[in-house]
């Protein structure tokens, strides 16, 4: 991180433009008058004379980098001490078939549910500060994506690799409750939360969502439930090899039932969410109940840079001082 630790001496700079202005009437003015040798003007002018800008230069130069110097141009390091234990959340997401349904929209485009639910979570990792995040996907089978950990970096970057159907066809809420559970078990933490999304009905898993729900109760785990998607038909982009893109409506179906009875067993709330708008105040609301008070403590170190301004800047007057007394002596 770079910065200058004496931002104010910058105003010095304000006045070379004036002592520039300055200078230039000065060697336009003589100071006495003196005979004409206006005879000589056909003589051409020496090497030295056509070079006599170089002095103005060289010391308005040292004396830029003279106020840069005493700006005390720092390059420094910023390190943040965590005293306080955030909470630990589980981010679980439903990536079975499913989610590819376009009944969504953003920015004004149509996209399927996944790609909306990624925006929208990117949005509420970047919110958390302190707390421990980890990435639980679920089809037919659930997997850690990203176990608990502080870089919401690396949670960002796995999030955007999730694919559609890479955990299987089927939806297994149960075991995905079930992973996120280990996940948090060895976990110290003030509070456990488990926000899980998904758009359909738990139908394969070897742990049922009631069972599962029942462990989190136990171990005082709360779970936020989210169920998305429109409801009836929605539109799917079908590729086909011989009839190529088409769009067909399959019939969608949400298990609210289990997905409120999980939520009130452990203390969460169910939410539905038929579009990003609504889903974007769903995780708002479920960031809002669950802040963490975490006191941190900032160290930076920082480095001087001054003297790669103050040495170009002596040599810069020693040139001027040296012209100034050998090859552009003024006579008085």
């Amino acid at each position: 991180m770079f910065r200058f630790a004496s931002p104010y001496f910058f105003l010095i700079l304000l006045l070379l433009p004036v002592a520039a202005v300055l200078y230039r009437r000065k060697m336009r003015s003589p100071v006495m008058g003196v005979p004409t040798v206006a005879r000589f003007g056909g003589i051409a002018r020496s090497t030295a004379l056509k070079m006599m800008w170089v002095m103005p230069v060289l010391k308005f130069t040292a004396l830029a980098l003279m106020v840069i110097a005493l700006a005390r141009p720092q390059w420094g390091t910023q390190r943040i001490n965590i005293l306080t234990e955030g909470i630990n959340i589980i981010l679980a997401v439903d990536i079975s078939e499913s989610m590819a349904a376009l009944d969504f929209k953003q920015e004004g485009k149509v996209v399927n549910r996944l790609q909306a639910v990624k925006g929208v979570i990117h949005d509420f990792v970047g919110k958390r500060s302190g707390d421990r995040i980890g990435l639980v996907v679920f089809g037919t089978h659930a997997y850690t994506q990203v176990p608990m950990t502080r870089d919401y970096g690396t949670i960002d970057t796995i999030l955007d690799k999730i694919k559609i159907g890479a955990a299987g066809k089927s939806t297994a809420i149960g075991d995905a409750m079930g992973i996120s559970l280990k996940r948090l078990k060895d976990i110290k933490s003030p509070s456990h939360v488990i926000i899980l999304l998904t758009d359909g009905r738990s139908n394969t898993g070897e742990l049922s969502p009631a069972a599962a729900a029942d462990i989190a109760a136990q171990r005082g785990v709360k779970v936020y439930t989210i169920g998305v998607g429109t409801k009836g038909r929605a539109p799917f982009l079908i590729r086909h090899p011989l009839l190529g893109e088409r769009y067909v409506y399959q019939q969608v179906d949400i298990d609210e039932a289990t997905l409120k009875s999980i939520a009130e067993k452990t203390g969460g709330v169910y939410f539905r969410a038929e579009n990003t708008k609504g889903l974007k105040e769903i995780y708002a609301a479920i960031d809002a109940m669950e802040k963490s008070r975490v006191k941190t403590r900032t160290y930076a170190e920082y480095r001087e840079f001054y003297l790669y301004f103050l040495v170009p800047a002596l040599i810069c007057l020693a040139l001027w001082s040296i012209l100034a007394n050998t090859r552009y002596l003024r006579v008085p």
